[in-house]
């Protein structure tokens, strides 16, 4: 596993699980709020892909995941 595609798998399961406990129709439903947290992670990604500073990238190198070559592989 590479930092970029930890920071993608990340991202992807806070949205997933901030939105079943968010939505009212889901079993699995907490609070309004908790779709403040899909908010949060989406305002990170967007600032990420225009600043290239990400919290998340600098604490997986601290703790020595490998950076990746390409965030696309042909």
């Amino acid at each position: 596993m590479t930092v970029d595609r930890l920071i993608r798998i990340f991202a992807g399961t806070f949205i997933l699980v901030s939105l079943a406990l968010g939505v009212e129709g889901s079993p699995l439903f907490a609070s309004r709020w908790a779709l403040a947290f899909t908010a949060f992670v989406g305002a990170n990604l967007l600032q990420f892909g225009f600043t290239d500073v990400c919290p998340l990238g600098w604490m997986l190198k601290k703790l020595g995941v490998p950076e990746g070559s390409s965030t696309c592989p042909r």
